[in-house]
């Protein structure tokens, strides 16, 4: 599964996928769980749009106060209409397209985890299959998540050589461009799942990706310096 990627930029929102930019904001230049990113849907006059959502279906903020967090970023295809987290949004045929420049995924060849990056040869920018959904606000607005799609990829040249041995191997679904509205505009979920293939392995590409270290902050630097007890009654 995917839980980490590289959404596409701001000024690619119309250049690459031809959608209103609706979204308002500027966004990370890498996607993790709960971040705000964007994603495309169609509007009533089955124009493509870009709106801001949160990178997990169901966000932490919205999930009961003691409830364990759990991940929602994936939907498997094959539980996606009988799982709480995503069944009425996939019922309901609330489909979306997730822009981005490429994703990243565990290599364990060398014996311990690595991190992948993945992409395509013919294009900068795509979109991989999701869906999404609708909050109420208590200020009358509404806000958004949404998830990606995965289905199983233990065949696939390529995606079969991330996650653990011995793992399922699963890939998100990489749409092209000549199947986003036909995706975006689908309203019978049985239909859907026609567009749930693996893409070929090769027009993707793939490479090392090691994570940059992060910078500690003015805080943390601090607090380094702390006494040991000191620290301890700080956490």
């Amino acid at each position: 599964m995917c839980v980490n990627y590289t959404p596409t930029r701001k000024d690619q929102i119309a250049a690459k996928f031809d959608a209103i930019d609706q979204t308002g904001i500027d966004w990370r230049p890498e996607t993790w769980q709960d971040y705000s990113a964007p994603f495309i849907t169609h509007d009533d006059l089955r124009r493509r749009r870009a709106q801001v959502g949160s990178y997990s279906m169901i966000p932490k903020s919205k999930m009961a106060a003691g409830v364990k967090r759990f991940s929602t970023m994936n939907a498997r295809a094959e539980t996606i209409g009988e799982l709480r987290s995503y069944a009425s949004s996939w019922r309901h045929s609330k489909l979306c397209l997730v822009p981005l420049e490429n994703f990243y995924e565990p290599n364990y060849e060398s014996g311990k985890a690595e991190r992948w990056q993945i992409g395509l040869h013919e294009s900068s920018d795509f979109a991989v299959a999701g869906i999404y959904r609708a909050w109420d606000e208590a200020d009358g607005q509404q806000s958004f998540s949404f998830c990606q799609i995965t289905i199983n990829a233990d065949e696939h040249p390529l995606m079969k050589r991330f996650h653990k041995p011995g793992d399922e191997k699963r890939s998100l679904v990489i749409l092209g461009p000549e199947d986003y509205d036909d995706w975006l505009s689908c309203t019978n979920p049985e239909m859907a799942r026609a567009f749930l293939q693996l893409y070929p392995a090769e027009r993707m590409w793939a490479k090392p990706a090691p994570s940059l270290p992060k910078k500690k902050t003015s805080t943390e630097h601090a607090e380094a310096k702390l006494p040991e007890q000191l620290q301890i009654s700080l956490l």
